[in-house]
């Protein structure tokens, strides 16, 4: 049986072409809806263009469709947290734990700080517990309420808590990509860490700058009467103190711990019901039915809660909005979107599309900072074509590695390009899983935080300029001769 031929550039282009139009047009034609089915039905289409180039080359259906079902399997970790986080959330706002935040939030936060003291809040929680995703399921979450109690931007908002998020994440020895990229390179862990200061310290830097220039900025001069109020919406609807923080507490401590991620949210959402149940009775009584015995009527609205959401009526409107939500099922059009993308991502790897475009840019690179900004250029396009941060570490870091040792480059160059260029800007694509989660959690669609995210912009273009201007780019120490090795034992 023949070998399936190597595609050409026309075939490499074609499916990236089909997808950016048709993004493009999803957009255009339903904006905000874009993620809730358009895109989805332009990664299947961009799939089948790019399945139909492989059937061209040589490749059989069954060796597709067999690589389909892998790249999904790979996204099936990421699917169990989200469907825990929906969870999480219903039951942190039953229980009161959301209220709270936003309660103390509203109470703590000046306005001209707030989105400095969100992205620096973020940053400490994040590298604490290495999870850039638990902290915007958390904190994330209710920040974004304190937002919109003070009458500010959620989308900068959001940019703010995806900037300390990632920052926090990026520098954390406890992150699972901080802990990926130098494994696949082939770096110590703790210089990689070192090295990436380089860049992600003065990215952070003026990101909190540019945050505080916004927030001094913004006319907050008629939002004390809405904290007032809504402290005391909060106030009537929930029990407010500082007990219903035990839940974010344990599950700070758990991630800490290293417990994974998937049982330590499932365990904060599960402790969230108990929580409801321990101090928030009379907002149950207001929520139970009146035709099953107390017990039983308590136990199907946390049920309820746990896959359904959590839904309140304050008879205030935007308060509605604000305290509802959550519930495994929200995160199904999440869901929709990652295996849409990752069916995508899985035909142009298994065809050889993501093969070409980095043969060709390996010719185009002949300057060690050519090749630093190369390696984040494939890593930020495999960030948009196979959607998924982790595929954005490995599949460039084992196709540079070598090019690397080649070129006497230390493999913490490397590590930090694939963090810069891969794990940085995934929030940053809408389809991406990260950008998914990050949209599903926050409810800011990231095109409209896109802009705000300032580290996420700043710390790629730094690392950029850093490599063409030469700037710690680190060569491997030269090997010992057979001479020199003799005379040292």
């Amino acid at each position: 049986m023949a070998a399936p031929k190597s595609p050409s550039m026309l075939d490499a282009l074609i499916p990236m072409v089909v997808l950016i139009t048709l993004l493009g047009c999803s957009v255009y034609l339903f904006k905000d809806d874009s993620s809730y089915g358009p895109n989805q039905i332009a990664l299947f289409i961009a799939a089948a263009v790019a399945a139909l180039i492989g059937l061209k080359n040589g490749y059989h259906w069954q060796s597709i469709e067999q690589a389909i079902v892998k790249g999904i399997s790979v996204s099936l970790a990421a699917v169990l947290i989200l469907l825990a986080v929906g969870a999480l959330i219903g039951t942190w706002l039953l229980s009161g734990t959301v209220p709270t935040l936003i309660y103390y939030g509203l109470q703590l936060l000046n306005p001209s700080w707030f989105y400095a003291a969100s992205c620096l809040l973020c940053a400490i929680v994040a590298m604490s517990i290495g999870s850039s995703w638990t902290t915007a399921a958390t904190i994330g979450v209710a920040l974004i309420g304190v937002a919109s109690g003070l009458g500010l931007s959620p989308a900068i908002a959001a940019g703010a808590i995806v900037s300390g998020a990632y920052f926090g994440d990026k520098i954390s020895p406890l992150s699972e990509t901080t802990n990926l990229a130098p494994a696949v390179a082939g770096a110590d862990l703790f210089e990689h860490i070192r090295h990436m200061l380089w860049t992600t310290i003065p990215s952070i830097i003026l990101a909190l700058f540019g945050f505080v220039i916004i927030g001094f900025n913004s006319d907050v001069s008629a939002d004390f009467q809405h904290i007032t109020d809504i402290s005391n919406i909060l106030q009537q609807q929930f029990n407010i103190s500082l007990w219903s923080l035990v839940p974010l507490l344990v599950l700070l401590v758990m991630a800490i711990k290293k417990v994974p991620a998937f049982p330590t949210v499932f365990i904060g959402a599960l402790l969230g019901g108990v929580w409801a149940v321990l101090f928030q009775d009379d907002l149950l009584s207001r929520l139970a039915s009146d035709d099953l015995p107390r017990a039983v009527a308590v136990f199907k609205i946390i049920w309820q809660t746990l896959f359904a959401g959590f839904s309140i009526s304050t008879g205030n409107e935007s308060m509605d909005d604000l305290l509802s939500g959550g519930g495994m099922a929200s995160m199904l059009n999440t869901i929709w979107l990652i295996f849409s993308a990752m069916v995508f991502g899985a035909v142009v790897e298994h065809i050889g599309l993501l093969r070409k475009f980095v043969e060709a840019i390996l010719k185009l690179a002949r300057s060690s900072g050519s090749l630093i900004v190369s390696t984040m250029g494939t890593c930020l396009a495999t960030n948009i074509l196979t959607a998924d941060q982790y595929i954005s570490i490995v599949m460039p870091g084992r196709m540079f590695k070598e090019e690397y040792e080649r070129r006497n480059l230390a493999s913490v160059n490397l590590s930090r390009a694939l963090e810069d260029g891969g794990t940085i800007t995934s929030p940053l694509i809408p389809w991406n899983t990260c950008g998914a989660y990050m949209h599903g959690v926050l409810n800011v669609n990231p095109l409209d935080y896109f802009i705000y995210a300032f580290f996420n912009l700043i710390n790629p273009i730094l690392a950029v300029i850093y490599a063409y201007m030469g700037i710690k780019i680190l060569k491997l120490t030269p090997p010992k001769s057979v001479a020199e090795r003799v005379l040292a034992n």
